[in-house]
């Protein structure tokens, strides 16, 4: 988008923004289906929007850390370290709330996401803003994330009031999610910045989710899920599984990590990255074109169990939650 055309674009989206309405804008991680986080009746129109359950909290996007105390009270020193460090960035981090944050906003729980998104566009906007932004994938709930402009119009057509189209993200899986609302710091969900690089920024190991920690978004058992049921098959198997569905009549779809692909008549195939920041970047992307071929059932090839592809294996888990 030149300039001159992203400026305006930005103008009539903060526009928008203030009367209440709903815009999709791009971040580094997902597109966002964003509303005026302090508007109680704008934040009921991203829910319905989605279609997302109330209790489920909301990230609220701001422009920069020193925004944090009209969002969050309490906020530990580990806060300040990490927003240094990662911010802006794929990092939410989880503090108590301040006073007058909506219960919408929250999930009706005495804390807050916050996150700093880095895309050019993202920040744009924030600034011009000026104030919070809830920000939710910008998908029907549960579903696969949109991760471009033209997901987002898929998704919602003319039920999104503005969709700002800041390219391709570059990341393309949701930010890591860490709690700090307890005594120690936790992950409650992996993304681009690893446990270790959490973990070195703080110099102590991050605990592990609890049933005192708070609900937090994109962690419920399915999520992520195309339409086609998933099913996660160890490589050396896809061959034999897609054989077996073929001569059942079924329709394939795989995402594998090579090319080569049985000779098999309704195969769809799509070979991933083998890194795991480019296989991130084209996962959601993946899965829309794979869910788009109307296929009986998607076979996934697991990715290997290096630490570096964990939030690819928790995204792959979820979105195969539920199939048979």
């Amino acid at each position: 988008m030149k300039p001159a055309a992203a400026e305006a674009s930005v103008v009539r989206a903060v526009t928008v923004l203030r009367a209440g309405g709903l815009v999709a804008f791009p971040t580094e991680t997902v597109y966002g289906l964003g509303a005026d986080a302090s508007n109680a009746e704008a934040v009921k129109k991203v829910f319905a929007a989605k279609g997302r359950p109330h209790d489920h909290p909301l990230i609220v996007h701001i422009a920069s850390s020193a925004q944090l105390t009209a969002w969050a009270r309490d906020i530990p020193p580990s806060a300040h370290t990490l927003a240094k460090e990662f911010w802006p960035g794929p990092l939410t981090l989880i503090l108590k709330r301040a006073p007058g944050v909506l219960d919408l906003v929250t999930g009706g729980q005495d804390t807050v996401a916050l996150r700093v998104p880095s895309h050019p566009l993202a920040q744009t906007l924030l600034h011009a803003f000026g104030g919070g932004l809830v920000g939710p994938s910008a998908n029907r709930f549960g579903r696969i994330s949109a991760t471009t402009a033209d997901h987002v119009r898929e998704e919602f057509g003319a039920g999104v009031d503005c969709v700002l189209d800041g390219g391709a993200c570059e990341v393309g899986i949701e930010s890591s999610i860490v709690d700090l609302s307890g005594a120690r710091p936790a992950l409650l969900r992996p993304g681009a910045i690893s446990a270790g690089q959490i973990e070195s920024a703080l110099g102590a190991p991050l605990a592990a989710p609890d049933a005192a920690s708070p609900r937090a978004p994109g962690t419920l058992a399915k999520h992520y899920a195309p339409r086609t049921p998933v099913m996660l098959v160890e490589g050396n198997l896809i061959d034999e599984l897609a054989r077996s569905f073929a001569r059942q009549g079924k329709r394939i779809a795989v995402l594998a990590r090579n090319a080569r692909q049985p000779l098999i008549s309704q195969l769809v195939w799509i070979a991933a990255p083998d890194a795991a920041g480019a296989y991130g970047h084209d996962l959601y992307a993946n899965l829309r074109r794979l869910d788009a071929a109307g296929c009986d059932v998607m076979l996934v090839e697991q990715p290997p169990p290096d630490l570096v592809w964990a939030a690819i294996h928790d995204r792959l888990a979820r979105a195969a939650a539920s199939a048979v």
